[in-house]
């Protein structure tokens, strides 16, 4: 099995209402998602696939989903007052954590025809989710 790893990097907001600690409040992350990719064979040009045809699939959907976002669950009281002053955010089934986040990228990938084998979201340099079926 033949394996790559393509590395991205993006910014988001958040907060984790349900949270005991300082995750409750508002607050950022400068983030990097190292999404590996796997196959049997090669392709005609020696390559599990081409290190840019990931970049383009993963950084689309991360400048319209998750690049300089806010990412909230949708029960978040602060919504109302993003809609009122036209900010921008997302709202997610889901508590907005680095495993949910890596999970949305992987699940984005494997619908664009990767063969995804994991999404590693590095939310600090020493702290990191992973996803991956298995």
């Amino acid at each position: 099995m033949y394996t790559i790893t393509k590395e991205v990097y993006f910014c988001y907001g958040h907060r984790l209402m349900n949270h005991p600690g300082k995750c409750r409040n508002l607050h950022g992350h400068s983030v990097k998602a190292s999404i590996s990719i796997e196959q049997e064979q090669l392709n005609d040009q020696g390559m599990v696939c081409d290190f840019s045809d990931i970049r383009d699939s993963v950084e689309a959907f991360i400048d319209q989903k998750l690049d300089h976002n806010f990412l909230l669950h949708k029960d978040d009281p602060i919504i109302p007052m993003l809609i009122a002053n036209k900010e921008r955010f997302l709202a997610l089934d889901e508590h907005p954590t680095a495993e949910v986040l890596s999970k949305m990228i992987y699940q984005h990938l494997k619908q664009s025809g990767f063969n995804v084998a994991q999404v590693v979201l590095w939310e600090t340099a020493s702290a990191h989710a992973c996803y991956r079926e298995n």
